[in-house]
């Protein structure tokens, strides 16, 4: 995964959505917010649009990016809430090529996805994970997430605490991701020569800090 990553990012990428090229040109600090999780569908998402709400005003100078999930129980939450909010912006489900140069281009990330928390710490990008609890304990135990969970007020906190403290963000966007470092696929080509006998040279092992 952190592999792909890697050949997917771009250091120039023209968004569809024009909107998303123009915080990129202007250097706006976006925040991504992603929500998909079954457990999460309907009101319990409330808590995080509700704080992405009240914390807006006090960050004019960030965009909020929100791709929705096409699925109608989290599009009747969400619209009602974010709809035509100023520096808020929803769009519709983005290909993976788009989401991943729009994760690298973010400053900061709120999901409840599992796949993001093992992408966006390679790219640098603390996550708040809105959830209680992951099904990668790892990510929290070498400090890359945060489990913030889904009430309104414990995610603007944390979320202004990390964006207004540098060295509490730094901490966290420079903590090494405890998925890998983008080398798994030369490593397999070097294991495979070594296991053939086309080299002796053995291929040197993952290990996260």
């Amino acid at each position: 995964m952190i592999d792909a990553l890697g050949y997917a990012i771009k250091k120039t990428y023209t968004f569809p959505d024009h909107r998303l090229n123009e915080y990129v040109e202007e250097r706006r600090k976006i925040i991504l917010l992603t929500m998909h999780r079954r457990e999460n569908w309907g009101a319990p998402m409330t808590g995080p649009c509700k704080a992405i709400k009240g914390t807006r005003p006090a960050l004019q100078g960030f965009r909020f990016v929100f791709p929705v999930h096409l699925n109608p129980i989290v599009r009747d939450v969400v619209y009602p809430i974010l709809g035509n909010i100023e520096n808020v912006v929803l769009v519709e489900p983005l290909p993976y090529s788009d989401f991943v140069n729009l994760m690298a281009r973010s400053h900061l990330i709120l999901t409840d996805s599992g796949g993001v928390q093992e992408e966006g710490p390679s790219l640098g990008k603390p996550i708040l994970v809105l959830r209680t609890v992951t099904e990668r304990p790892e990510a929290v135990q070498y400090g890359t997430v945060k489990l913030v969970g889904l009430d309104p007020g414990t995610i603007s906190s944390t979320a202004r605490r990390l964006l207004d403290n540098p060295k509490a963000y730094q901490k966290m966007a420079s903590a090494t991701n405890p998925y890998g470092d983008g080398h798994a696929s030369r490593r397999t080509v070097q294991a495979l020569e070594h296991f053939f006998g086309f080299t002796k040279k053995k291929p040197a092992e993952f290990r996260p800090r």
